[in-house]
Parts: structure tokens; C-alpha cells; sequence
């Protein structure tokens, strides 16, 4: 079945957006102000990324049979028993050194939702509701293939990341805010650390079609490799940068060693 490329653009809303990004600079934990960002500038490039999105063998495949994503990522006791290495024991471990639950990110998308008069493009119908959902969903499994932690440099490298994959308006000033407020470094250290991350984004397969069900199970550097990403000796020679703002200081951890993939700021 065909599908017509409908985009749909609406009207930036930048005080929205700018009152947001404040609050998001004041406390980086008000995970609700990101998607209240994103809707406020979301213009078109939902919908243009949608039939992208459709159009290719493995969106439409995601779309056809519409698989709970999120109902397999809440289940931790069906992550124990993946093999130890693999994508879905990794992501469990994430998870829970950091006290993350799967939905975490749906009760802030459902907060920013109800400060929103007009509906989110991903609200119109069903397919678009799976998609916008599953670009939420997959968020934490990123931060485990990228091996960027939950801390406020693992975050920023995150979106920069995922700027690289799904480009936008509102991501682009998350990412340019990051930059900015982040650890002044010599050299441009910082701003040059989160470019090799957007341009770690560019240069991998196109994510977002990835079928995450199957994959949970294989070992994660495999999945690095069967989705292009650079593993982050790669990436990030250097190291990853892991630190806070209110931290007296931003370290540089090692480059992680297979098969746990991410570093985490000491609590």
C-alpha cells in the first residue's frame, strides 16, 4: 500500500520553547521540558521523519505488526534471563544503577502533553502514535549502545548523538544549550567531544527501524556492529567525559570495555 507524504508543519512556539529550555538549564532532571522543547519546534520534521520512517522495509514492518517495546523493556525479570553481555542484560544494568524504570520518559512525555493545547503530531493516529512512542522508548537503549551515561555529560552527548539520527529544531538547541553551559575545556574539548557524538548519530544505520525485540538478546558490541555505531574507543579516543555541573570536577573515564558499554558519575 502506498502512502502519501502529507507534512504537516505547525507554528514554532519559541517562548514555549525558550521557557522550557530555562527551566531544563536550571534542573537537566525536568526530563518533561525536553519534549516540551520539541513539541513547541517541531514544525514539520515529525511528520517528514514519520514518512521516512514508513518508507523504508524495516518501518514498515514495525508499523505492520506494532510490537510492545516498551512492555519488554519493563520486564526485568525476562532481561535476568538474556545472556550475560548481550544489549538487553546491559540495558537492565543501566537501568538499575541508575533506579530507571522503562516508563519513566512516558510520564514525562504525558506532563509535557498536558501543558500542550494542541495535540503532538505523533497523537493523530495510530501509526504515528507507535512511532512517536518508540522514538521515546528507545532512548535509555541508546544511551547503552552510544555508551553515554545518565549523568548531565552523558545526557548531552545522548541528544547530540541523537541529533545526528533525528535532526531538529528543538534537539539542535538542547544540544547548542549543552554546549554552551558545559565544562569549559581547552581547546574546545567539550564542544569538539559532543560533535564526534552528533557525528557518531550521522554515521550509523538508521536506528530508529532497528528491530530492538530481536536484538535484546544478541551481544551487545554484535549489535554495535550489525547497526553501524562506533564503539566508543572509537568514537571518543579520549575517553568518555562523565560528570555533573554541580561536581567539583568532570572526569574523563576509559574507554569501556566490552560488553558493558556505558560509565556512570559516581552518585
Amino acid at each position: 500500500m502506498e502512502r502519501a507524504e502529507v507534512v504537516a508543519r505547525h507554528p514554532y512556539q519559541w517562548r514555549r520553547a525558550w521557557k522550557a529550555l530555562r527551566v531544563l538549564i536550571r534542573d537537566p532532571k525536568q526530563t518533561d521540558q525536553v519534549f516540551e522543547v520539541l513539541e513547541a519546534l517541531s514544525g514539520g520534521s515529525f511528520e517528514h521523519q514519520f514518512q521516512h520512517f514508513a518508507a523504508d522495509p524495516g518501518g514498515r514492518r514495525l508499523l505492520a505488526e506494532k510490537p510492545a517495546l516498551l512492555a519488554m523493556l519493563s520486564d526485568r525479570d525476562a532481561l535476568r534471563t538474556l545472556p550475560d553481555g548481550s544489549l538487553g542484560r546491559a540495558y537492565l544494568a543501566f537501568m538499575e544503577s541508575g533506579s530507571l524504570t522503562a516508563d519513566g520518559l512516558v510520564e514525562a512525555d504525558a506532563v509535557a502533553a498536558e501543558r500542550n493545547p494542541n495535540p503532538p503530531a505523533h497523537q493523530r493516529d495510530a501509526d504515528r502514535e507507535f512511532y512517536g512512542d518508540r522514538r521515546r522508548d528507545i532512548h535509555d537503549l541508546w544511551h547503552v549502545l552510544t555508551g553515554y551515561g545518565m549523568d548531565e555529560a552523558g545526557e548531552a552527548a545522548n541528544l547530540a548523538f541523537t541529533f545526528g539520527q533525528i535532526p531538529s529544531l528543538g534537539l539542535g538547541l538542547i544540544v547548542i544549550a549543552g554546549a554552551i553551559i558545559g565544562p569549559k575545556t581547552p581547546r574546545l574539548g567539550w564542544e569538539r567531544y559532543l560533535f564526534r557524538a552528533w557525528r557518531r548519530g550521522c554515521r550509523a544505520s538508521d536506528l530508529t527501524t532497528a528491530p530492538y525485540e530481536e536484538l535484546l538478546a544478541l551481544p551487545l558490541e554484535d549489535v554495535r556492529l550489525r547497526l553501524g555505531i562506533e564503539a566508543p574507543s572509537i568514537a571518543h579516543p579520549e575517553g568518555i567525559i562523565v560528570g555533573n555541573r554541580d561536581d567539583e570536577s568532570t572526569d574523563v573515564a576509559s574507554p569501556p570495555s566490552p560488553p558493558v558499554g556505558y560509565q556512570t558519575a559516581a552518585a
